[in-house]
């Protein structure tokens, strides 16, 4: 076999071969052995509630660029450059060829890593969601955020000091007023950061609680390390920085046994007394009969006064759900009954635009 035995670029066609053969059967493979691979880990952590195709589609394209890098790396191993070419053992195109291996094959690792964090995550997500308690809801994500973040950082210095023999303990320790300014820098993340482990501690609210702070309120979907995500009742979601929930008074709308509803009705001036009386001793009747009123504190119906131009009648009670969309369906409801006892009385609600 002479011609096996011959060289091009001073390379042995038979090397040449084995590095083509190995480049073709790394890209052929690559599925088939990540697939595989993804199967094994499987066995380990399965759950009933999270499928192997979910580990498969995870795990599969990190795993795949670890199996490319790894057999690129084996395959130029068959392979020398010519000593035509002139290029040195230290510097030169070789040795940057050998730091982008060295960057991939940790940037792939690390994306594993990454990859089952997130698919353990699920799991736990999944055995919390079989608990009444919604604590282990709130703790699943930030640990596997916090679990990400920690692969990340490791992925940073790892790079510094494989690839490019950096001594991190050194640089780390050496920080120094350098990390005193990044810190002032990132004054507001760290903030955020320390909220957010107050937030944990202290538990005013968990995921699925209802909160107002300010002017925002809404239904609590993840609490991160920089914010807390809001879904409000119109749908959107709003981001709120976790300084801002533990520098100011936040109210927690799902700890409350009932939600207030209060407000004035206005008839004409020509309203008799008895009939006002009729009136709100009628209202207060149908709010008392109501399914979602608040036993307990029901509230009141009374006759509030002698208004500009009106009558008024305040009414408020109290419904017992912390949802809005229940106090907003039995405010609609009261007010049917209300505008049915008024016509029945023979009032009328006063118009206020047509006063001089």
């Amino acid at each position: 076999m002479e011609f096996l035995e011959s060289e091009i670029l001073e390379n042995k066609v038979n090397d040449i071969l084995w590095f083509i053969g190995i480049i073709v059967s790394s890209l052929l493979l690559k599925r088939l052995l990540s697939v595989s691979l993804s199967k094994v880990l499987y066995r380990f952590i399965k759950h009933d509630k999270v499928s192997i195709h979910t580990c498969i589609e995870m795990l599969r394209k990190p795993v795949e660029l670890f199996i490319i890098v790894l057999m690129v790396y084996f395959a130029f191993l068959y392979l020398h450059f010519p000593l035509s070419w002139n290029l040195a053992a230290t510097l030169g195109l070789k040795v940057v060829l050998l730091k982008i291996f060295q960057c991939f094959l940790i940037f792939s690792i690390s994306w594993i890593l990454i990859r089952l964090v997130k698919f353990i995550a699920l799991i736990f997500q999944e055995r919390a969601a079989l608990t009444e308690t919604k604590l282990d809801d709130q703790f699943v994500p930030f640990f596997k955020d916090l679990a990400v973040v920690t692969v990340s950082i490791m992925t940073f210095f790892s790079m510094l000091g494989i690839v490019f023999k950096i001594d991190v303990v050194a640089l780390v320790t050496g920080l120094g007023i350098g990390g005193l300014a990044i810190a002032l820098a990132a004054k507001e993340t760290l903030e955020n950061l320390f909220a957010s482990l107050m937030l944990f501690m202290d538990l005013p609210f968990v995921v699925g609680d209802n909160i107002q702070i300010d002017k925002v309120s809404g239904d609590v979907e993840k609490i991160g390390f920089r914010s807390t995500r809001l879904k409000t009742a119109d749908g959107s979601v709003v981001t709120v920085p976790n300084r801002l929930l533990t520098a100011q008074a936040l109210e927690n709308m799902s700890t409350r046994q009932f939600r207030r509803a209060k407000y004035l009705i206005k008839l004409q001036q020509d309203t008799p007394a008895s009939t006002i009386q009729n009136i709100v001793s009628q209202i207060q009747e149908e709010v008392l009969a109501h399914e979602h009123i608040y036993k307990p504190e029901p509230g009141i119906t009374r006759f509030d006064g002698i208004g500009e131009g009106s009558m008024d009648i305040q009414v408020a009670y109290n419904v017992e759900s912390n949802n809005v969309a229940i106090l907003n369906k039995t405010r609609e409801e009261i007010n049917y009954k209300i505008v049915d006892i008024v016509e029945k009385n023979g009032a009328k609600f006063a118009d206020l635009n047509s006063r001089i």
